[in-house]
C-alpha cells in the first residue's frame, strides 16, 4: 500500500476517533448540567404516574396534579424534597448523555453522504440506534434505581438512605436483574425518544440552513437551536409517554405484579383506561422540552468550542 494512502487511512481514521470522543466529552458534560436545572419535573411526572389510587383498590389517589403534588413534596420535606433521586441521575446522567451523543456520531459516521449530510431514514435510524445503546448501557439500571428510590418516599418508613445503600439494598434482595427491570420498556421508550428527537432536530437545522443559505455544517444560532429543541422534545413527549408510563410501573417496586411489558400494559389499560397511559404528561413535557432544548443548545457550544481548540 502506497505511504500516501496509508497516511490518509490513518488520518481517517484519527479524525473518526477524535470525533466520536469530543461528542462523548461535551456529551457528558452537557448530561450533568441538564439534570440540575430540570430534576424537579423529573420528580413529579415519576410521582404521578406512580400514583394508581382508587382505580385498583377504592382509595383515593394521593395527589390531585402537579401543583398539588409540588404542594405537598414541599410542605412535607421541604424544597428540596423535589430533589429526592437527584444522585441517581446525576451519576448516570455523564454516561447517558455520552453513550447518546458518541453512539449518533459514530452511526451518522457510517451513513452520512458524502456532505456529512444523513437522508429522513438515516436520521430515524441514527437516533434509534443511540436510543437503544444508551437504554442498554445506562439508562435502564439508572431508571430503575431512580423510580425505586422515589417510590420508597411514599412508604411510611423508607428502606433508602442513599443512592450507594439503595444500590446496595436492590442487588442484595434483588441481583443485578433487580437493576435491569422495564428493559424492554426501557428500550422502546429510549429507542423511540431518540430516534423522534434527532429526526426533528436535524430536519429543523437542515431546513433553516437551507432557508437562510448557511453551509450543510455551520452551526445553528443557540437560541435557534433551543427553540427547536423544544418542538423536538414536545414530539417525543406525545410519541412515546404511554411506554414512559409502562416503564415507571415496570420499574417500581411493585413491579413484581406483573408478568412483563406486555401484561403491564395489559392491566393499566383494563384497570385504569386509556388515558392512564399519559399521566404526568403535563411534567414530562416541560421537563423533556427543558431537557431536549437545553442539552442541543449546551451540546453545540461545546463542540462549536471544541473545533476552536481541538480540531478533528
Amino acid at each position: 500500500m502506497p505511504l500516501t494512502e496509508r497516511h490518509d487511512i490513518s488520518a481517517a481514521a484519527s479524525a473518526a476517533t477524535t470525533g466520536g470522543l469530543r461528542g462523548v466529552i461535551a456529551g457528558g458534560i452537557t448530561g450533568a448540567i441538564e439534570i440540575c436545572i430540570t430534576f424537579p419535573t423529573e420528580f413529579v411526572k415519576t410521582q404521578l404516574q406512580l400514583d394508581e389510587g382508587s382505580s385498583r383498590r377504592g382509595e383515593p389517589r394521593r395527589y390531585n396534579g402537579v401543583i398539588d403534588c409540588v404542594k405537598q413534596t414541599v410542605n412535607k420535606r421541604g424544597f428540596f424534597g423535589l430533589y429526592r433521586g437527584l444522585s441517581v441521575l446525576l451519576y448516570g446522567s455523564i454516561p447517558k448523555s455520552a453513550v447518546r451523543f458518541g453512539a449518533f456520531e459514530e452511526l451518522k459516521r457510517y451513513s452520512a453522504d458524502e456532505r456529512g449530510q444523513l437522508t429522513s431514514t438515516t436520521r430515524l435510524l441514527c437516533g434509534l440506534g443511540a436510543g437503544l445503546a444508551e437504554a442498554v448501557f445506562v439508562v435502564t439500571p439508572m431508571e430503575t434505581v431512580k423510580v425505586k428510590f422515589i417510590h420508597d418516599q411514599n412508604s411510611a418508613k423508607p428502606n433508602y438512605r442513599g443512592f450507594f445503600h439503595g444500590v446496595r439494598e436492590i442487588i442484595r434482595s434483588e441481583g443485578i436483574r433487580g437493576t435491569y427491570q422495564g428493559l424492554t420498556a426501557t428500550m422502546l421508550k429510549q429507542g423511540t425518544n431518540q430516534a423522534i428527537r434527532f429526526f426533528v432536530m436535524e430536519t429543523l437545522k437542515e431546513r433553516y440552513r437551507k432557508y437562510t443559505g448557511k453551509g450543510p455544517n455551520e452551526l445553528v444560532p443557540v437560541l435557534i437551536t433551543g427553540i427547536f429543541g423544544l418542538i423536538a422534545g414536545a414530539a417525543s413527549v406525545f410519541g412515546n409517554t404511554p411506554l414512559d408510563v409502562v416503564k415507571t410501573r415496570m420499574q417500581s417496586l411493585e413491579a413484581s405484579k406483573y408478568k412483563n411489558t406486555l401484561d403491564c400494559a395489559i392491566q393499566i389499560m383494563r384497570n385504569e383506561g386509556p388515558l392512564a397511559f399519559y399521566k404526568g404528561t403535563v411534567p414530562r413535557l416541560g421537563r423533556v422540552c427543558a431537557d431536549v432544548s437545553i442539552t442541543f443548545m449546551i451540546y453545540d457550544r461545546f463542540i462549536e468550542s471544541f473545533n476552536l481548540i481541538w480540531p478533528k
